[in-house]
């Protein structure tokens, strides 16, 4: 009877009208006093699932079931105004990809204004355990998350982004709703919105430039890197940006292998016509010999490329070779002529 009505509530239709006959005959005979604890633990439980549990709050009082689950509890024992902070904190944490549990947080409001004897007795009821424990606990360990942010661990945003990263998502769900800190709401509202733009931020062109890319195993430490430093303002600049990312630029690509050899008819021509050449010096050799008249008509031996090619000596060489003979030439320059002899006179004849 709990069960169908919280059915109806959720999925907004009503009920078929056979099973409406059955609800209005077992409600006008009070079935509803042999459920046992088991079942009033179980729909304890699945209320902190619903989607919208105040609007399940509501039809469960006024068909008067609200009152089966615990005798003090209505309405106005709810929390009303953080219970709909939490369901739109949860949507939004939702839409950011966390995955969580929101039933002790959910519990932890819809009983805000009970009694601790008569959570108590609540508690004893839900079968989950470790359900029971989680909402025990909430309020001391949203206590200790607030002290945390408030101290030197979460002085920068950084370490901030990096304290609330590794916190379970249900402990921030609970204190972005309870918290009256306003440092410790600043930064999870920060967490939340503003710091994930920066995010988009990130300098995928310079790295990209600098042949830092997703294919290298560092590339996500590296964009960790860039993205805490951009959080605490430590890259404002095209410059900053390019100093902090070159030294972590891998080495530059191999230069391209050369271009391969040519191959096919344009390859073979090209040989047939150095061949060629080379056949012909010999005979230009021949030739000239015959026209220079050299060996009285005799052919002139074929003279092999190497030494047709062979340079002349330079003009200084030539120098250097005649230069013995200007010396000796000037040496007799510099003697005196030597006086011719005198001649005897004849003898006269008798």
């Amino acid at each position: 009877m709990i069960r169908s009505v919280r059915f109806a509530a959720r999925f907004k239709w009503p009920l078929e009208e056979r099973t409406q006959a059955r609800f209005e005959s077992a409600k006008e005979n009070n079935y509803i006093e042999y459920i046992t604890d088991r079942a009033i633990g179980h729909e304890i439980e699945q209320l902190a699932y619903e989607d919208d549990p105040l609007q399940i709050i509501k039809t469960l009082e006024k068909e008067n079931w609200l009152k089966v689950l615990n005798p003090h509890w209505t309405t106005a024992k709810v929390d009303t105004a953080g219970l709909g902070q939490l369901v739109k904190t949860r949507q939004q944490m939702g839409e950011l990809g966390y995955v969580l549990d929101p039933a002790p947080a959910v519990l932890s409001f819809l009983t805000a204004k009970l009694a601790d004897k008569d959570i108590a007795d609540m508690r004893k009821l839900i079968p989950r355990k470790t359900l029971v424990e989680a909402w025990r606990d909430l309020e001391d360990h949203a206590k200790a998350l607030s002290k945390r942010l408030t101290g030197k661990e979460a002085a920068t945003p950084s370490r901030t982004w990096k304290l609330l990263s590794e916190e379970r998502p249900e402990m921030i769900l609970f204190l972005a709703v309870t918290s009256k800190q306003q440092t410790v709401t600043g930064k999870i509202k920060n967490f939340f919105t503003k710091w994930r733009q920066v995010r988009q931020k990130v300098p995928l062109i310079e790295m990209t430039e600098l042949h830092i890319t997703p294919e290298m195993p560092e590339y996500p430490k590296i964009a960790h890197e860039v993205f805490m430093l951009l959080l605490d303002g430590k890259l404002r600049s095209h410059t900053e940006i390019l100093k902090f990312l070159k030294p972590l630029a891998p080495p530059p690509p191999p230069p391209p292998p050369p271009p391969p050899a040519k191959r096919g008819r344009a390859a073979k021509a090209a040989a047939v016509a150095a061949a060629a050449a080379v056949a012909a010096v010999p005979a230009a050799v021949e030739d000239k010999g015959k026209k220079k008249g050299k060996g009285k008509g005799q052919p002139v031996a074929a003279t092999p490329p190497a030494a047709a090619a062979k340079p002349a000596p330079a003009p200084a060489a030539k120098a250097i070779a005649k230069a013995p003979e200007k010396t000796d030439l000037a040496k007799k320059a510099a003697k005196p002529p030597t006086k011719p002899a005198a001649k005897k006179p004849a003898k006269k004849k008798r």
